[in-house]
């Protein structure tokens, strides 16, 4: 498990208070011990600075030196290729493919869903539907869960960086599991959010937001 460096930040993030994204990113700079300066903005109320390093004025922003990076996915895998230790992402092309494919579907199958339930800005039934769909698709996974210790893989990994600030919302999307139909899962998350860079990746906000 990586140990939580004490050397000054190196870089600066930009993120919301309880931005899925931000979180994945905060995951990985625990998971590879890289302190970081955190800024939390509101959309409603971003700095001006932000606005000037990104032109899309969105979150998370990295910033390391003079290097602005913007969208989780490429600030994901430029933290595990500037910090290969320890790798996140598999070393053989095939396996790599493999990897991003399946970020790609947990973005368009889960975190959509998740996105429309944690905005609380669509009608009573967009909502209802979109709670629906996320929990019939983590339980059309579910066995997925049992065969290895981390998702789809036997190590800890990018996509675990991506599923678990997921499944830590729940709670305040107002999904739970039927009785027995999801132990797998439950295990999994148990697993995860004990791991010291997941705990280490949480704020006092992100716990409020749990549930």
């Amino acid at each position: 498990m990586a140990v939580v460096s004490t050397k000054r930040p190196v870089m600066t993030l930009y993120t919301g208070v309880n931005d899925l994204y931000g979180h994945q990113v905060k995951i990985v700079l625990a998971e590879k011990g890289v302190s970081a300066e955190h800024v939390f903005v509101s959309s409603d109320d971003a700095p001006e600075v932000l606005a000037e390093l990104n032109p899309y004025g969105t979150f998370p922003t990295l910033v390391d030196r003079d290097l602005v990076l913007f969208n989780a996915s490429i600030i994901l895998e430029y933290l595990d290729e500037r910090f290969p230790h320890p790798p996140l992402l598999p070393i053989y092309p095939v396996a790599r493919a493999r990897a991003r494919l399946m970020m790609y579907r947990i973005e368009r199958e889960w975190y959509r869903p998740a996105n429309i339930l944690l905005s609380g800005a669509s009608s009573s039934e967009d909502l209802a539907q979109a709670r629906e769909d996320l929990l019939q698709s983590l339980l059309g996974v579910a066995k997925t869960f049992d065969e290895s210790p981390y998702f789809l893989n036997d190590e800890f990994s990018l996509i675990d960086c991506v599923v678990a600030p997921l499944l830590f919302r729940l709670g305040r999307m107002k999904i739970s599991f039927p009785a027995g139909k999801a132990k797998s899962i439950e295990a999994y998350m148990d697993r995860i959010f004990n791991r010291d860079s997941f705990v280490s990746s949480l704020t006092d906000k992100d716990y409020e937001f749990r549930d």
